[in-house]
């Protein structure tokens, strides 16, 4: 999506970890896949002359779109302390489940790890982190909205609580309140062939980073990176637009 002789950005795949989770150690994270390419010595790796490659910032599993790394530990701490600023900018997009009344929405709760399910957090006012979110509406369908998501700080799970919380979970997200999304909820007339079982449209969090933007700590040059939308979300708006359009 970017890259230059300090930073890559790269479009993640959703349901693919950023870094090994340490409750599931087998399970495959994209830090370990590269570094794995970097000891090896793959083409891309040589052709670039990498032997550091780490996450500037961190996605959920279940989240797609640009991920930026840096090249080496002092591209590293210049990048993280435009994050810890929030001079880094970042646009979402979520499918969510209902219809705001407003077009813009801006939420702050404070949150905190949940106490009994690991890995989950919980709007906690009192222990929480301070957090904020704006939403926009970009497109409007019966029963579900396109939400433009700009978070101004960068909490684990900070805008699928923060939806949830004013009550428009993202679809999919079962963990936060959200429902798959099923065609034979859209389609009139819906028949499922013999035998078969109805894949949802989407079964986990449809949470995309569109776009993800700086001003670059060494060269101060204004650097964008996007990228497009997963097809499964394609294929669901595809849907909405042809069946639940208002």
């Amino acid at each position: 999506m970017f890259e230059d002789e300090h930073f890559l950005a790269l479009d993640k795949p959703s349901l693919l970890p950023t870094s090994p989770i340490r409750e599931e150690p087998e399970r495959p994270s994209l830090i370990s896949l590269l570094h794995h390419d970097l000891r090896r010595g793959a083409s891309w790796a040589k052709e670039r002359g990498l032997g550091y490659l780490i996450n500037t910032h961190r996605l959920d599993a279940e989240t797609s779109g640009v991920l930026l790394l840096a090249k080496s530990k002092p591209d590293l701490i210049a990048l993280a302390n435009l994050f810890g600023s929030a001079a880094v900018q970042m646009r979402f997009i979520a499918l969510v489940q209902g219809a705001p009344r407003e077009d813009m929405i801006a939420v702050e709760a404070k949150l905190a790890p949940h106490p009994s399910i690991a890995g989950r957090m919980r709007v906690d006012e009192q222990r929480g982190k301070r957090s904020r979110t704006e939403f926009e509406a970009r497109e409007r369908f019966n029963g579900y909205t396109l939400i433009e998501c700009r978070p101004f700080t960068h909490r684990l799970h900070q805008i699928r609580l923060h939806l949830s919380h004013v009550g428009f979970p993202i679809a999919g997200d079962t963990a936060y309140g959200g429902m798959p999304l099923l065609l034979s909820q859209l389609k009139p007339e819906y028949r499922l062939k013999p035998k078969k079982t109805e894949r949802p449209l989407l079964s986990h969090p449809t949470l995309h980073v569109e776009e993800l933007s700086f001003r670059h700590p060494l060269t101060g040059m204004e650097v964008k990176a996007a990228a497009p939308w997963p097809k499964d979300l394609l294929v669901a708006v595809k849907y909405l637009r042809r069946y639940a359009a208002l």
